[in-house]
């Protein structure tokens, strides 16, 4: 997947030797060397054996006043598994996932990871948990290369800036390396917000329309990398338009039907 080059090109300092920032100074970061043939990033640790149960939900229930948007969902993950819900516009596909994520309130149901409750304040869940939604906010005086490094150090990855050089790689943002995130297309920004959860160690992958804003390379590119999540044992939820996509990429389907 290739970026766009924006206003600038690939930094002088990018194409000669390339030596790994002090991990302590986010606003430090260089870039990666381009001849070290990196094109992803670090595998991340995954605890469960694939085909464990990572996440489970039962019975999920949302309402607005006295519209009824899920009415007795029920989610299971497995580690190396990826599952996609669909549905048309309203039918509560965003709603599951933040019900899913506690980041809005349930009217019943629970959710486990790995057995526990999980809870979004918990910092196993935060460790364990990856997200992409559609509200992705930037620090708008951070480059690109800062915030993968950031995130990177948030959670305690080895080597950090070396990680995230090879994420900015994968998701075809080399080249825009030192820019800030207004300069960015909106594809590169979609891209920007999927390296952020790529960058960093999970075990579940959440998604929440991932392929929005990407041109077609983009979009088999996407594919391509959820493929080696799973192979990497990442439990994914996956909500999505794309058909090709869901078809490519997951194993079970969740159908929301019609709009409540």
């Amino acid at each position: 997947m290739s970026g766009n080059n924006g206003n600038s090109g690939v930094p002088s300092d990018l194409e000669a030797d390339w030596e790994p920032a002090s991990d302590s100074n986010p606003a430090s970061v260089q870039g990666p060397d381009p001849a070290s043939g990196s094109a992803g990033p670090q595998v991340a640790e995954v605890a469960a054996a694939t085909g464990d149960v990572v996440v489970s939900a039962d019975n999920l229930h949302c309402r607005y006043g006295s519209r009824v948007i899920l009415d007795s969902v029920s989610v299971q993950l497995s580690a190396g598994e990826a599952v996609a819900v669909v549905g048309p516009n309203g039918s509560g596909k965003s709603t599951l996932i933040r019900c899913l994520l506690g980041l809005q309130d349930r009217g019943g149901g629970r959710v486990w990871l790995d057995g526990r409750p999980m809870v979004d304040t918990d910092p196993r869940s935060r460790a364990a948990v990856a997200t992409v939604g559609d509200d992705t906010d930037f620090f708008a005086e951070l480059s690109v290369g800062e915030h993968l490094n950031l995130v990177a150090i948030a959670h305690g990855v080895a080597d950090s800036n070396q990680v995230a050089g090879e994420v900015a790689i994968d998701v075809g943002l080399l080249e825009q390396w030192e820019q800030l995130p207004g300069t960015l297309s909106q594809g590169q920004r979609r891209r920007l917000a999927l390296g952020l959860a790529l960058v960093r160690p999970r075990r579940v992958l959440v998604l929440d329309e991932p392929e929005q804003r990407l041109d077609g390379e983009g979009r088999s590119w996407l594919a391509r990398r959820l493929i080696a999540e799973k192979a990497d044992g990442v439990a994914i939820l996956l909500v999505s338009h794309d058909r090709a996509l869901v078809d490519g990429v997951a194993d079970r389907v969740i159908d929301l039907g019609f709009a409540a």
